[in-house]
């Protein structure tokens, strides 16, 4: 029976590293996209650097959310206390779920957010004074992934 608990503890393990990989990934994927359109506009005019460097960076958020989500899970695990609670495979599995919001949504949203934020940027390249447009675009994607945070901090917050 003690190897269930220790199946428990590690399926909230891997519920975390879910929510900070998948994060991550659509961040890296999100930042990438726009890195793509904006390289293309600096070879035009290196000048708008700043302007493109502002939306690279709006996709890239998520994957900190899922940092956050990570820390927090682990902290409700006694992680950093090296005062590891062993679950059951049941509590094992709420600690899965209560990170599934974040791994997946700021996959999403991060993804959807890197094309919104390529397509400022290639507004900027024609049109620089609707920059600020663009950026707004980009972060009206950026609530649903605040929404995913928020779920996933809830419902950790409810356990054990």
């Amino acid at each position: 029976m003690e190897w269930m608990q220790t199946c428990g503890t590690a399926v909230a393990f891997i519920g975390a590293s879910l929510a900070v990989g998948m994060a991550c990934s659509g961040s890296g994927k999100g930042v990438g996209s726009v890195g793509e359109v904006g390289a293309g506009v600096l070879s035009e005019d290196p000048g708008k650097f700043s302007s493109v460097l502002i939306l690279q960076i709006i996709p890239g958020t998520q994957g900190l959310y899922g940092l956050v989500a990570w820390f927090f899970a682990l902290m409700k695990l006694g992680f950093f206390s090296g005062s590891l609670v062993e679950l059951s495979i049941a509590q094992g599995f709420q600690f899965f779920a209560a990170c599934l919001p974040i791994a997946i949504g700021g996959y999403v949203t991060a993804i959807a957010q890197g094309r919104c934020a390529a397509a400022g940027v290639t507004m900027t390249a024609k049109r620089p004074e609707e920059m600020s447009k663009g950026i707004i675009m980009a972060i009206m994607v950026e609530f649903y992934a605040i929404l995913c945070l928020l779920a996933t901090f809830l419902m950790l917050n409810s356990l054990i």
